[in-house]
C-alpha cells in the first residue's frame, strides 16, 4: 500500500524550468519502479519518466532526453523531476507512479503502476 503526493507544478513560460516533487509514504522506499507519467487533454496517459529506487537507474521518453532528470532521495522517500528548456507541449498534468513488480520491460507503460498520485499541473505558456 502506497500514499503518492506530487506537487511543484505551475505556470511557467518556454524555456523555464520547474521541479517536480513526489513524495512517497506507507511502504519501505526500496525495490520498486517511480515513473512519471503526463496526460494533456483528450490524450492518453504518456510516459515521461522512471527511475529503479534501489539502483537508482533510469529511463526517459524521446521527447524528454537531455532536459528531463529523475532522481531519488532515499532518506527522504521522495522523487523529483527536474524539468528544464520547458516546452507548450510539455503541458499536462503530471503524475507519480509505483510500480512494485514492473520488470524493465513495462515500466513505459501505466498499466505497469500499482498506485498514483493525484496529479499536479504544468502549464508552458506564453
Amino acid at each position: 500500500q502506497w500514499h503518492l503526493a506530487e506537487s511543484g507544478g505551475g505556470l511557467v513560460q518556454p524555456g523555464a524550468s520547474l521541479r517536480l516533487s513526489c513524495a512517497a509514504s506507507g511502504r519501505t522506499f526500496g525495490r520498486n519502479t517511480v515513473g512519471w507519467f503526463r496526460q494533456a487533454p483528450g490524450k492518453e496517459r504518456e510516459f515521461v519518466a522512471a527511475i529503479r529506487l534501489s539502483a537508482g537507474s533510469t529511463h526517459y521518453a524521446d521527447s524528454v532526453t537531455g532536459r528531463f532528470t529523475i532522481s531519488r532521495d532515499q532518506d527522504k522517500k521522495t522523487v523529483y523531476l527536474q524539468m528544464n528548456s520547458l516546452k507548450p507541449e510539455d503541458t499536462a498534468v503530471y503524475y507519480c507512479g509505483v510500480a512494485t513488480r514492473a520488470i524493465l520491460s513495462s515500466i513505459r507503460f501505466p498499466n505497469s503502476y500499482d498506485s498514483w498520485g493525484p496529479g499536479t499541473q504544468v502549464t508552458v505558456s506564453s
